[in-house]
């Protein structure tokens, strides 16, 4: 006997996720993905795309990435997934957020030291405006 596989629809999708269903049209179409339809053009969707829409919001939302850093990411783990290394790398570029991680302890710092720190990060924030 057959097993079928579970389909479910983009409002069923979207509660799961946890999100609004114009969110998984959006994502669906950013990231080029190819779903089964009906005959009337319903969306359905099996647990292989829940677990790259999974994905996709958790890069999204959880780690800050912009949609171009998310593919980016997709398509490094896609790469590392076919050669069999599952490491996880992160290009910094990509992020909406900056973390960092050995903060300045201000609190030890003389007056000049912060000065130093303060024009130092204004550098880094005039690079970065740069690059957008």
């Amino acid at each position: 006997m057959k097993m079928r596989k579970r389909q479910f629809r983009i409002g069923e999708l979207a509660q799961h996720l946890d999100v609004e269903k114009f969110v998984i049209r959006f994502w669906e179409k950013e990231f080029d993905m190819r779903t089964t339809r009906s005959t009337g053009g319903q969306r359905f969707y099996d647990d292989h795309d829940i677990e790259k829409f999974a994905l996709i919001k958790e890069l999204l939302y959880q780690k800050g990435f912009t949609i171009s850093g998310a593919k980016q990411q997709i398509k490094e783990r896609l790469k590392r997934k076919a050669i069999g290394t599952e490491e996880t790398k992160v290009i910094g570029s990509h992020k909406t957020t900056l973390e960092q991680e050995n903060p300045v302890n201000t609190a030890s710092l003389s007056r000049e030291q912060l000065e130093q720190t303060i024009l130092d990060l204004q550098q880094k924030l005039l690079k970065l405006r740069e690059l957008l």
